[in-house]
């Protein structure tokens, strides 16, 4: 079995799909945040600024910063109604029409009578957008908050800016409790990029696509023809028999998880090539890949389901 962001022709396309400006709350207008980006090196992001009252619900649009080699999508960051902390929704929708109808949000608080936040997702979703789960730790998501958004494509697990201003980055607990219950979910990592601090170029996804181009960039988001890392690049992974294969750039741990506790590791020197026999995750129904290099950054496989785990019930 090999995931389709290795098994499908094309190529890699660095991006980063959580993104503001000062249509929002960012420091930069949108012209310098696209220019900051390609001048790093990315070959596409997506400007979401939060879609309130307070800003005038915005859409940028990007389309007059698209150049040979970089491209933008169209997107926002959606508020509307109370988590079961009281606090409002963050959903990041990536690929909106720019005609994308509001929701009742003035500002940075739930309002009576206002859509869910599963609402919202629902018609993001259904307008065509990538829908993601934005920085669960950070937001302080319930596993029923998680639960209710059953239109997203994926969860945030790595927030470089959540990360930076608040030591709270992660989305991992979430998404494997999701998975763990036969959800079906990507996973990315962004910026969150507001150019206030150091909240920048930390995290990104890698896309797999025959071109260059927002149709295809956003066909392959919803496929799951990506991975998401800091830095250290996947090369290919394919599950063999109860073996994974990760061809890498070097690295030291190679590490594969499962459900509940499951996890086995490999670590090593400047590890390119790593065979991994599952053990305690042999019968994960699913299973999903980090690899961290010598500095500490990290790559993640989206999940893919391990065959093994239905006979191993039999």
């Amino acid at each position: 079995m090999q995931p389709l962001a290795f098994a499908r022709p094309g190529r890699f396309f660095r991006g980063n799909l959580h993104t503001h400006s000062n249509l929002s709350d960012g420091a930069l207008a949108p012209a310098e945040v696209c220019r900051r980006y390609r001048a790093e090196g990315y070959d596409f992001i997506a400007l979401t600024d939060h879609f309130i009252g307070a800003y005038g619900y915005p859409i940028a649009d990007t389309r007059p910063f698209r150049s040979p080699g970089f491209t933008t999508l169209l997107g926002a960051e959606l508020h509307s109604g109370a988590m079961e902390n009281g606090e409002l929704w963050h959903i990041l929708a990536v690929g909106l029409p720019t005609d994308f109808a509001p929701a009742r949000a003035p500002g940075f608080a739930p309002v009576e009578g206002q859509e869910t936040g599963p609402e919202i997702a629902a018609r993001a979703r259904a307008a065509g957008a990538f829908v993601a789960i934005a920085h669960p730790q950070w937001s302080g998501l319930t596993l029923a908050d998680a639960r209710s958004l059953a239109d997203a494509h994926a969860v945030e697990v790595y927030n470089h800016g959540c990360a930076t201003g608040a030591d709270r980055a992660d989305g991992f607990h979430t998404l494997d409790l999701l998975l763990s219950e036969g959800r079906a979910l990507t996973l990315v990592a962004t910026d969150d990029a507001h150019f206030h601090g150091p909240d920048h170029f930390g995290g990104w996804v890698m896309v797999k696509a025959l071109e260059n181009t927002p149709e295809a960039l956003l066909a392959a988001l919803k496929d799951g023809a990506f991975y998401a890392t800091q830095g250290p690049a996947l090369h290919d992974l394919r599950l063999e028999n109860g073996t994974v294969h990760v061809d890498s750039s070097a690295v030291t741990t190679v590490i594969v998880q499962g459900a509940g506790s499951a996890a086995d590791a490999v670590q090593g020197e400047a590890l390119t090539r790593t065979d991994l026999v599952l053990a305690r995750a042999a019968h994960s129904p699913w299973l999903r890949v980090t690899v961290i290099d010598r500095a500490g950054r990290r790559a993640w496989s989206n999940p893919l389901p391990n065959p093994a785990a239905a006979q191993g019930r039999g």
